[in-house]
C-alpha cells in the first residue's frame, strides 16, 4: 500500500518539481511536511467544487463557504494520518459529505425550516408545498429560472441519505465506485439510493417534465 511517507521521499518539492506538477497524494505528503504551499494547491484544486458539493446539499451559500473552509481545515490538522487507500477526491468528498450530513441534522434538531420547506412530516423532513401560480410566467428566461429554483427546493426537500448520493453522482459527477467509498455503502445500495432519489425528484418536478 502506498503511503504518503514514500510519495514525500519522491516529490523533492522545490526540486525539478514543480507544485503543479505533482498529483494529490504528494501534495497531502508535503503538507504534512509543513509545506503551506503545496496546502494552497490542494485549496486551489478542490475549492470550487467543494464549496458547489456543499451548496448542493445545504441550499445556504454562505454556510457552504464556512463548512468548506472546515473541509479544508481537517485536510490540513490530519495530514499526518492521511494514507493513499483512496484518491485523495473520495477522501476529501467524505469529509465535506459528513460536514454537510451534520449541518443538516442540526437543523432537524433545531427544527428548521427552510424559505421554500415551511412544513414537516411525521418523520420530521421538511416537505415542499408550492401551490401553483395561477398566472403563469411568460418570459422565457424567468420560466427557466423557476424550473432551476424548482429543482434545488425538490432536491433541498429529500432525505440526506438520498441527497448525498444523488448530488454526488448527478452534480458532481462521481461514478457509483467512488460514491459507495466516499458514503461507505456498498455500490448496490448507492444505485439504490439514486434512483430512490430520481423517482422522488420525478414527482416532485413532474409539473416541469
Amino acid at each position: 500500500m502506498a503511503t504518503v511517507t514514500h510519495e514525500a521521499q519522491a516529490l523533492g518539492l522545490g526540486g525539478s518539481r514543480s507544485i503543479e506538477a505533482a498529483n494529490d497524494h504528494e501534495l497531502l505528503a508535503a503538507i504534512r511536511d509543513g509545506d503551506e504551499a503545496a496546502f494552497q494547491e490542494i485549496v486551489r484544486r478542490y475549492r470550487n467544487p467543494i464549496t458547489n458539493f456543499i451548496y448542493r446539499m445545504i441550499e445556504d451559500y454562505e454556510r457552504a463557504v464556512e463548512l468548506t473552509q472546515e473541509t479544508f481545515i481537517r485536510v490540513y490538522t490530519s495530514a499526518s494520518r492521511y494514507q493513499a487507500n483512496y484518491s485523495f477526491s473520495t477522501y476529501i468528498y467524505r469529509i465535506a459529505t459528513n460536514l454537510a450530513i451534520s449541518e443538516l441534522r442540526r437543523r432537524k434538531r433545531r427544527k428548521f425550516v427552510s424559505l421554500f420547506s415551511p412544513f414537516v412530516n411525521d418523520e420530521g423532513e421538511a416537505v415542499e408545498i408550492d401551490p401553483p401560480d395561477g398566472n403563469p410566467l411568460q418570459d422565457q428566461s424567468l420560466i427557466e429560472d423557476e424550473r432551476r429554483k424548482a429543482v434545488s427546493r425538490a432536491i433541498s426537500s429529500l432525505p440526506e441519505k438520498y441527497r448525498a448520493a444523488i448530488v454526488l453522482r448527478d452534480v458532481e459527477g462521481l461514478s457509483y465506485d467512488r460514491i459507495a467509498d466516499v458514503l461507505k455503502l456498498s455500490e448496490g445500495t448507492v444505485k439504490s439510493r439514486i434512483n430512490r432519489a430520481r423517482n422522488l425528484l420525478r414527482e416532485k418536478l413532474s409539473a416541469y417534465i
